[in-house]
């Protein structure tokens, strides 16, 4: 992993199976797509954190507030010194969606187990249904949310405008508007389909290997820099549905690629395709200038 930006934000299922009885100083957190997943078996002394249930307050249709995201951590023996390790479902969507909400709120020991629960259990390592009991701890809540790693529709308007560097993470048959979401996932009623225009299409999934793994850096700078042109010294905005699969996309960019200034439009094509007034393009994206 040394060959990453920023190798200290990935840990191996070895250097998991090593550290998981360290719970005075580690804490692994389980985030799913699959709610419902962490308790048919889960990794010794993980907690489970819900995306929807812990993260969101469906009130404001926002993330909970920096006093919610205090009790949380403190309610799962998650200290602000303690190192927290995400792994999950699908490749770590939800782990890295988990990852970024904990930097929004400045959470810095945070780390993602490469490849996921995927290759934990590929690797035949013990799962188990018993839920841990952590005591108490003190968590200081934060000032208030980084937002410079979180995008907001009129940022994102301004930022097409100006013909920023924008990334669409969805699949290509998302990104041309011949399918409004994937079959297996849930339709969030977006009204059009399409993608923003001016944006690249860069599936999520091509940063990853058959285990689950994020690839070489090298694989990962052939694909975003040389393939679609992506200059990473350029202000760069990724986005998808819901925000979840362009969390991974922004881990890839901003600690894998070492790009200065990514942030996540996590209102996504969900806000972005039923505004009246946004503009949409349709088809492929253009060449990449040469």
């Amino acid at each position: 992993m040394a060959e990453y930006a920023h190798p200290d934000v990935l840990v191996s299922t070895d250097w998991v199976a090593e550290h998981m009885h360290n719970t005075d100083n580690v804490r692994l957190v389980e985030a799913n797509e699959d709610v419902l997943l962490y308790e048919t078996g889960h990794i010794e002394n993980a907690v489970k954190i819900d995306w929807v249930q812990d993260l969101q307050d469906d009130t404001v249709r926002d993330f909970i507030d920096a006093e919610a995201f205090a009790e949380l951590c403190a309610e799962n023996g998650i200290s602000n010194d303690t190192t927290v390790v995400f792994y999950g479902d699908r490749n770590n969507w939800w782990a890295c969606y988990a990852f970024w909400v904990f930097r929004l709120y400045g959470h810095e020991n945070a780390v993602i187990m490469d490849g996921g629960r995927k290759k934990w259990v590929d690797e035949g390592r013990d799962l188990t249904r018993e839920k841990p009991d952590f005591s108490r701890a003190e968590y200081t809540a934060p000032d208030g949310p980084n937002v410079s790693i979180r995008s907001f529709r009129d940022e994102v308007l301004e930022h097409q405008k100006r013909r920023g560097q924008m990334v669409d993470v969805r699949s290509p048959e998302e990104f041309r508007g011949e399918i409004t979401h994937l079959p297996d996932l849930p339709e969030e009623s977006s009204m059009r389909g399409g993608h923003i225009p001016g944006a690249r299409n860069v599936p999520w999934s091509t940063a990853v290997n058959e285990d689950g793994t994020f690839k070489s850096r090298e694989e990962l700078e052939k694909i975003y820099q040389e393939g679609e042109g992506l200059d990473r010294s350029a202000e760069t905005i990724a986005y998808c549905r819901i925000g979840e699969r362009s969390s991974h996309t922004w881990f890839v960019l901003t600690y894998l690629l070492g790009f200065d200034n990514v942030s996540n439009y996590d209102g996504s094509w969900t806000e972005w395709g039923n505004l009246v007034g946004m503009p949409i393009e349709r088809g492929d994206a253009q060449p990449v200038e040469a």
